[in-house]
């Protein structure tokens, strides 16, 4: 069959031309997608090579959304067609679909391109070696798609003829229920913004509460509950109202570790403990793990029922749980070898019993 039969066919079958027009717009719209994915696929690989994050989040970010604009807009200006040509009713909502689509397409983009550009500068600082606050990061990123999703539906509503006012005037009055219903679940939300606006922790730092029995590394911070992974690998989920009634402690964000010890000598070693004292003040002094910018003592301080106790009061560099473990270690190391080294000896509970007269031992059946 030539082409000027299969034409003629066509016609004959299709008097109105109206189905050819809309096989020409399905056609034009897969073209033009197929046009459109190239280009934005070969901008995207040239926008990768540059150092600025926006760019190539935008071209990422729109690839899906746009390619779902152009169908929305090619299918249902079809069904108009279809619409005008059949009389046909149910194809009469092709323009509030086509309107909803549009806010859908541009409400996907939006929502892409915060978390490609959330992922963008997340890399861009960790790849120059810049600090970024992963926790203000993430309440931002959460704020900011929390409010498109809410205008998105709020256009929505109002496309649909649906007075935005009027659920907004009853949201008004029914949040005054809703408040009492969900006190709990409000203030683990406020809870929630109180931590991401204080910033007592982040994510990945060592917490612990003098108040609760809670004590692990911030695994994540929600707006309702906070995970945190305790030291024996258990999670616990702690609700985010419980942080504004108790205190916090963040042993991640210290500047250094304390070493403080109380080492006593025997009381026979009591003519050196003068020096015992001097030379583990200049052993400190010289430690290349000790902070000495820091308070630094090592005194003789009491005298106890079995031992002479001096002290030692300094601060570690480090604060790394590991590393404070094994400069303690060699500290106390090297007081013993002090010690030893000046002939004395560390102290340990010991008792002396004094009787008026001797004893005398007698053996059974002496009178």
């Amino acid at each position: 069959m030539s082409f000027s039969e299969l034409w003629k066919w066509i016609r004959s079958w299709d008097s109105d031309g109206w189905v050819l027009q809309v096989f020409i717009i399905v056609f034009v719209v897969m073209v033009t997608n197929f046009i459109l994915r190239l280009i934005i696929n070969r901008v995207h690989r040239r926008l990768q090579k540059t150092r600025t994050p926006w760019d190539d989040a935008v071209i990422d970010a729109i690839r899906k959304p746009l390619g779902l604009l152009v169908w929305v807009i090619g299918i249902t200006f079809a069904a108009e067609i279809i619409r005008i040509e059949t009389k046909t009713a149910i194809f009469s909502v092709a323009a509030p679909i086509r309107d909803i689509g549009i806010i859908v397409s541009i409400t996907w983009f939006l929502l892409r391109f915060i978390k490609r550009a959330e992922r963008n500068i997340i890399e861009h600082a960790q790849k120059e070696g810049r600090e970024i606050d992963l926790t203000t990061a993430d309440a931002i990123v959460k704020l900011l798609r929390l409010s498109v999703i809410i205008t998105s539906a709020l256009v929505i509503l109002q496309t649909l003829g649906i007075s935005v006012s009027g659920i907004l005037a009853f949201g008004g009055i029914g949040g005054i229920a809703v408040g009492f219903a969900a006190r709990d679940l409000l203030a683990n939300f406020f809870g929630g913004l109180i931590v991401y606006l204080d910033r007592p922790f982040s994510v990945g730092d060592w917490v612990r509460s003098p108040d609760r029995e809670i004590e692990g590394t911030i695994e994540h911070i929600g707006w309702r509950v906070t995970r945190i992974r305790t030291f024996d690998k258990r999670p616990l989920y702690v609700p985010n109202s419980v942080f504004t009634t108790i205190a916090v402690e963040n042993p991640s964000r210290m500047t250094n570790r304390r070493i403080y010890e109380t080492i006593g000598i025997r009381y026979d070693d009591a003519g050196k403990m003068r020096e015992i004292v001097a030379r583990v003040k200049a052993m400190l002094h010289e430690h290349p793990d000790i902070d000495t910018s820091k308070t630094l003592i090592v005194n003789f301080n009491s005298f106890s029922p079995s031992s002479m106790d001096f002290f030692i009061y300094t601060f570690t560099k480090t604060t790394n749980w590991i590393e404070y473990h094994e400069v303690k270690e060699d500290v106390l190391l090297r007081v013993i070898d002090i010690i030893e080294e000046l002939g004395a000896e560390i102290a340990y509970p010991t008792s002396t019993v004094h009787v008026p007269e001797p004893l005398q031992l007698v053996q059974q059946g002496e009178s």
